[in-house]
């Protein structure tokens, strides 16, 4: 029988040196137009921060979500060397948004600045894990399809996607907003899930299957909140400034009260109020507040007049 293995071009001539040297003339362009030519960026690196969050993670729940092998004896020990190597990591990663943002690429500030903010951040991690508590055992309570605690922390991407955000809300309150976007990014890949840093979300909180879920920087959600999928809390327009620059950091997302149940595909937009003890129907479209203990269904908002914009 005859071989018919693929003949190979000693030489295939795919064009480098052209293509490395366009890719320069760009770089340097983007670089020249953000003023940035003799000074390149470093940016924190994705890569390591997912590491970061790994190791944070174990820390916090090393039964569940460390390394398998540890004995009973030996947690407090993994504990301490993995928050060790993790914090020390986490402090280069600040340090370099620091310097970032900064425009400098060395300096001691940044570094003391950088202990300062990890050692803040590290005080803050037994505030996280009781937060964490209470979205684990709000997630277990609130889906009778799961079995167990320990099932809820280690499969529902609702937990995976709390447990980043309330370590990225810490790190974007301390002042290191790139990371914390960062962090957010890699539970939205990773979970569907896109939660903002800066919402501020109370405890008890609980994401189900999770998939399609957008919660926009400015949100604030009380206590026992529950969402089910693709639930979008956006803004409903972005307003600009007289020179047509989009203005930013104002509050434009809603406020969710405590107690409400917001069923799948509802999106609500802008600075609006649910009260508290709500229900809102799935794929309801919501623009205007509701007082507590409101029922909203489709059938209800169905005649809504639309005249101030529709974003997300």
């Amino acid at each position: 029988m005859k071989s018919f293995e693929p003949r190979l071009s000693a030489d295939p001539n795919w064009g480098i040196d052209a293509i490395v040297a366009d890719l320069r003339q760009l770089r340097e362009r983007s670089l020249e137009a953000r003023q940035r030519l003799d000074r390149p960026p470093k940016l924190p690196s994705r890569k390591v921060l997912s590491e970061i969050v790994g190791g944070l993670s174990a820390a916090l729940f090393p039964n569940r979500l460390g390394a398998v092998e540890i004995a009973r004896e030996g947690i407090d020990h993994y504990v301490g060397h993995t928050l060790d190597s993790s914090l020390r990591a986490l402090r280069e990663q600040v340090s370099c948004e620091l310097l970032f943002a900064s425009g400098q690429e060395t300096g001691e500030d940044a570094q003391e600045r950088a202990v300062a903010i990890v050692r803040e951040f590290a005080a803050r991690l037994p505030g996280i894990r009781e937060l964490l508590d209470t979205d684990v055992r709000a997630a277990f309570e609130g889906d009778p399809a799961a079995r167990s605690i320990d099932e809820v922390l280690v499969c529902y991407p609702g937990v995976t996607a709390v447990i980043h955000h309330r370590l990225a809300h810490e790190l974007y309150r301390l002042g290191v907003p790139l990371i914390a976007r960062i962090i957010s990014d890699i539970a939205h890949s990773a979970t569907g899930i896109d939660i903002h840093p800066g919402a501020r979300i109370g405890g008890s909180f609980f994401i189900d299957h999770g998939t399609g879920v957008v919660i926009g920087e400015t949100a604030i959600i009380g206590d026992r909140v529950r969402l089910y999928q693709a639930v979008t809390l956006g803004a409903k327009r972005f307003p600009v400034d007289e020179n047509g620059t989009l203005i930013k950091g104002n509050a434009r997302h809603p406020i969710v009260e405590d107690d409400v149940v917001i069923y799948a595909g509802a999106t609500i937009l802008g600075r609006i109020t649910i009260g508290r003890g709500s229900v809102v129907g799935g794929n309801v479209w919501l623009t205007r507040s509701v007082p507590p203990r409101s029922n909203i269904s489709q059938a209800q908002v169905r005649n809504e007049t639309f005249d101030a914009g529709a974003g997300i």
